[in-house]
């Protein structure tokens, strides 16, 4: 294994450790901000229990939001170094259009969330109750803009566009077309939808094992049902954002499509690899389990479609073992 694949097993490994964080706060701060605005409908109402339930789910689920917001940002500092030390040449390269993204997101997002999870945690009952919604409501949006702007990044070292190079440094042309670049869109609603389900499915299984173990409070079953609703509502929107993602993807990063689907040959009609070991060497792959053409409709819609492999690109293409198997478990359970 060389430096550059060292380093990415790295990155891999701290971002994996990561991004469950960021993707609980995500979604949990709106839940936070929904179960706030509930308590306050209910406060005048004709029915004590449900004014309570309601608060302490608030309470609750502003423990897991604070625990999950510490961790993220304990192993996001990190990720920031590795930037740098990881990909010295490239940052130095893209340095003036990197830099001032992740700038607007810690200036922009992360003070604005941090500022406000204070006056959310310690506040209430010491400010006014329009003062706590607004800070609930401030620290939701400082999640969201949080991932806008780390999107916004990512999907541009994806599909870059506004900026010319200048004797080997990218400057930027268009902050428009830099922070709106062609797969941002997709990447973003495809994270915040994924962050609404991944919190659906936390606050669900937790509230059912509280009732199942009778330690739940009385929120416990009005929170489960919240999940149950988000999840239903929210999983055939994300089934559409991810299959356009896909096709964004194959218009804009063929080569990558090609490591994922273990693609050597542009053919027609490509099967769904189940199971293989690509092989740089032969350029083919071994031990294939595969359902005939099935890659081919899920990436074209088209059972004949036809798909790029990787030897069209020459030596241009990601790594095909590493990219195939690490893709294999989302490829399965998608099409499960």
């Amino acid at each position: 294994m060389d430096a550059l694949i060292l380093a990415r097993m790295q990155f891999a490994a701290n971002i994996t450790f990561h991004i469950l964080f960021p993707t609980i706060t995500i979604g949990l701060g709106w839940l936070l901000l929904f179960f706030r605005l509930r308590w306050l409908k209910t406060r005048y109402g004709t029915d004590p229990a449900a004014e309570q339930g309601w608060l302490d789910a608030y309470r609750f689920w502003t423990k897991v939001f604070a625990l999950s917001f510490a961790l993220g940002v304990v192993s996001g500092i990190t990720m920031s170094f590795q930037f740098g030390t990881n990909w010295p040449g490239y940052m130095e390269r893209v340095g003036n259009i990197a830099g001032p993204l992740l700038g607007y997101e810690v200036l922009t997002a992360f003070f604005l969330e941090a500022g406000f999870l204070g006056i959310m945690l310690f506040g209430h009952g010491k400010v006014s109750e329009k003062v706590h919604l607004m800070s609930t409501f401030f620290v939701a949006f400082g999640t969201t803009l949080s991932a806008f702007w780390i999107l916004a990044l990512n999907s541009w070292m994806q599909t870059p566009a506004g900026y010319e190079i200048i004797d080997g440094i990218y400057h930027v042309k268009s902050w428009i077309e830099v922070i709106l670049n062609p797969s941002f869109p997709y990447r973003f609603s495809h994270m915040v939808l994924a962050s609404g389900l991944t919190c659906a499915f936390l606050i669900t299984g937790l509230s059912a094992w509280q009732v199942l173990r009778g330690t739940g409070q009385r929120s416990a079953p009005r929170v489960m049902r919240v999940g149950l609703t988000l999840a239903a509502l929210l999983i055939p929107v994300q089934i559409m954002v991810g299959d356009a993602h896909g096709l964004n993807t194959l218009e804009h990063q063929p080569a990558k499509i090609a490591a994922m689907e273990g693609v050597w040959d542009t053919e027609r009609g490509a099967p769904l690899l189940l199971f293989a070991i690509p092989d740089a060497a032969t350029r083919s792959n071994h031990f294939e389990v595969k359902i005939p053409k099935l890659a081919s409709l899920i990436l074209t819609h088209d059972a004949n479609g036809e798909i790029k492999g990787l030897c069209a690109f020459g030596d241009a293409h990601p790594p095909a073992l590493p990219v195939f198997l690490l893709i294999r478990p989302k490829e399965i359970g998608t099409f499960r």
